[in-house]
C-alpha cells in the first residue's frame, strides 16, 4: 500500500494546508513540506528495497499495486514502481520542497488554496509515473492540466491570463488524441483477443496493422511532443514558464516536461516499436531541430525567464535525441539528462524568481554588478549555468555524453549538428551570468539569498555534482527497467540496436 500512500499523501497534504490557513501561512507552507520529506522517506524505502539482487531484473516491478475500479470495461487503479518512474517520482517530490520555498514570501495572496494547486499538481505528476493501466494514466494526464491552469492564471504575472489558456488550448487538444488512441489500442485489442483492458501489460502483445500503429502512435506522441516542448509543438511553453509564478515555472520545467518523456519511453516505443523505427529518422531530427532553435533563441532573449525557459527547450531536444537514438547507453543518459535537467532548470528559476521578488524585473538590461551585493546569490547562478553548458564533473554531462555516444552510432551528422547545439549552451549560459551579475552596476543593490533560500539551493547544487560525480547509483537503478525496455522492443522490431551494455 505504499505506492497509494505516495499518491494521496501530496493532495492530502494540500487539503490540510488549505483547511489551516487560518492558523497561519508558515504553517500551512509547513504542512505541504512535512507531506513531502514523508514522500521522500517513502520512496528511499522502496529505493533501499530495490537494492534486493532478486529484485534486479529485466521485467520485475519494484513495488506493484492494483486494485478493481470499473471492471465492466477493463480498468483498475493498477499502479506500479519500476527504476525509471522511481527515479523521476523522488524528483518530483524533492521539486515539490523547492517550490514550496520558491512561494514562501511571493504567495500571499490566497496561499492556501495555492498551495492545495501545488500539491495536487504534485499528486497527479506522480499518479502519470506509476500508472501501468491506460485509462488511469490518461485521468491523471488530466488531472496535471487544472491545479497548474490556476496557478498561472491566479498567480502568475502580467499576461497571465493568455498564458494559461494557450497552455490549457494546447494540452487538452493534445490530451484528446492520445484518449482516441488509447481507445483505437483498446477496441482492436478487444476485437482480437475477447478481452477489453487497458492495462500496459496485457497491451503490449496487441497486433497492429501499420497503418493502424502508425496512426495509433500518432495521437500518443502528439501528447507527448507537446508537453516536452519539442519544436513545433512548443508555441504554449515560453509564455506559461515567464508568466507562471517561481513555483509554477518551476513544476512546468522541472516535472511536467518530463511526463512527456517518460510517455515516449514507457508507451509510444514499446507499444509501437515498428511504427517507432519508422519514425525514429524523423524524431531524431526533431530532437536536433529543438536543441539548436531553442539554445539559438535563448541567447537573444532580453527576458531572464523566457531565456531560461528557451534554454530548457533546448535540453529537452537532448531528451527527445535520446530516445529516438533508442540504445540503452542514450536511454541511460536520457534518464540521466532529465533529473540533471529538472534539478537545474529548477533552481534557475528559483534564483530568478528571487531577483524578481527583489527588484521587481526580469529584463537583462537592468541587470548587471549585482555579485558584489549578492555573491550566494552570483555563485548559485554560475553553478547552473556551467551546469546548462555541460560542464564534465555536473550531472548534464554525463546524461549528453551518454546520449551523443550512443547517436554517434547511429548517425555522425545528427549527433555532429547536436554537438553544435551544446556550444551554443556555452554562449547563453556565460551570457546570463555577464548580463546579471558582473560589469557596471544597472539597478540598486541586492539583497542576498535568506538562510532559507540558500539551503534549498545549496541542497541543489549538492544533488547536481553527486550526479556528475557518482552517477552509477541512479544507472544500477535504472538499468533493469531499461533492459526490459530493450528487450520489449527487440520481439516487435527495436528502433535501433542497443547500443551498447548498460553502465
Amino acid at each position: 500500500m505504499i505506492l497509494l500512500a505516495i499518491i494521496i499523501v501530496p493532495f492530502a497534504g494540500g487539503l490540510i494546508a488549505w483547511a489551516t490557513l487560518p492558523l497561519g501561512r508558515t504553517i500551512s507552507r509547513w504542512i505541504c513540506i512535512i507531506a513531502l520529506v514523508f514522500e521522500l522517506v517513502c520512496i528511499l524505502y522502496v529505493w533501499s528495497v530495490s537494492r534486493d539482487p532478486a529484485l534486479l531484473v529485466p521485467g520485475h516491478w519494484l513495488a506493484e499495486l492494483k486494485l478493481p475500479w470499473i471492471p465492466q470495461i477493463g480498468a483498475s487503479w493498477h499502479f506500479a514502481l519500476d527504476g525509471i518512474s522511481l527515479l523521476l517520482v523522488g524528483l518530483t517530490a524533492f521539486l515539490g520542497i523547492l517550490a514550496v520555498v520558491a512561494s514562501w514570501n511571493t504567495i500571499q495572496e490566497k496561499s492556501g488554496f495555492f498551495h492545495f494547486n501545488l500539491m495536487w499538481t504534485i499528486s497527479a505528476v506522480i499518479g502519470v509515473f506509476m500508472a501501468v493501466d491506460l485509462f488511469v494514466f490518461y485521468v491523471f494526464w488530466e488531472l496535471m492540466l487544472v491545479p497548474i491552469y490556476f496557478i498561472i492564471a491566479l498567480w502568475g504575472h502580467e499576461q497571465r491570463g493568455p498564458a494559461a489558456s494557450k497552455f490549457f488550448i494546447f494540452t487538452q487538444i493534445s490530451g484528446l488524441f492520445m484518449l482516441l488512441s488509447i481507445l483505437g489500442l483498446y477496441f482492436i485489442h478487444g476485437s482480437a483477443t475477447g478481452s477489453y483492458t487497458f492495462d500496459y501489460s496485457a497491451l503490449l502483445n496487441t497486433i497492429l496493422t501499420k497503418r493502424a500503429a502508425a496512426w495509433l502512435m500518432a495521437g500518443f506522441f502528439f501528447a507527448f511532443a507537446v508537453k516536452l516542448g519539442i519544436v513545433p509543438f512548443h508555441g504554449w511553453l515560453p509564455d506559461a514558464y515567464v508568466q507562471a509564478p517561481a513555483a509554477g515555472s518551476l513544476l512546468l520545467a522541472g516535472i511536467m516536461a518530463k511526463t512527456g518523456a517518460y510517455g515516449l519511453i514507457r508507451f509510444v516505443v514499446p507499444l509501437f516499436s515498428s511504427a517507432a523505427f519508422s519514425f525514429s529518422t524523423a524524431g531524431m531530427v526533431l530532437g536536433v531541430v529543438t536543441i539548436l532553435y531553442g539554445a539559438a533563441l535563448a541567447w537573444v532573449q532580453p527576458d531572464l525567464k523566457r531565456l531560461i525557459a528557451y534554454s530548457s527547450i533546448s535540453h529537452m531536444g537532448f531528451v527527445m535525441l535520446g530516445i529516438f537514438v533508442w540504445g540503452s547507453l542514450s536511454l541511460q543518459g536520457v534518464i540521466i539528462q532529465m533529473i540533471s535537467h529538472g534539478i537545474g532548470v529548477a533552481a534557475l528559476f528559483m534564483i530568478a524568481g528571487s531577483l524578481f521578488e527583489r527588484t521587481h524585473s526580469r529584463q537583462l538590461d537592468r541587470f548587471g554588478g549585482l555579485w558584489g551585493s549578492a555573491p550566494r546569490m552570483g555563485g548559485a547562478t554560475m553553478v547552473f549555468a556551467l551546469a546548462a553548458m555541460g560542464l564534465p564533473g555536473l550531472g548534464n554531462f554525463v546524461g549528453e555524453f551518454l546520449i551523443l555516444l550512443n547517436a554517434s552510432r547511429i548517425s555522425i551528422p545528427i549527433t555532429a549538428v547536436a554537438m553544435a547545439g551544446g556550444v551554443l549552451s556555452v554562449i547563453y549560459a556565460l551570457w546570463l551570468v555577464q548580463r546579471v551579475f558582473q560589469g557596471p552596476a544597472l539597478t540598486e543593490r541586492c539583497s542576498d539569498f535568506s538562510d532559507r533560500e540558500l539551503a534549498a539551493l545549496s541542497s541543489t547544487i549538492v544533488l547536481i555534482v553527486a550526479i556528475g560525480i557518482f552517477p552509477q547509483l541512479l544507472l544500477d537503478t535504472s538499468a533493469p527497467a531499461v533492459r526490459s525496455l530493450m528487450h520489449l522492443t527487440a520481439h516487435g522490431g527495436s528502433p535501433r540496436p542497443a547500443g551498447g551494455p548498460v553502465p
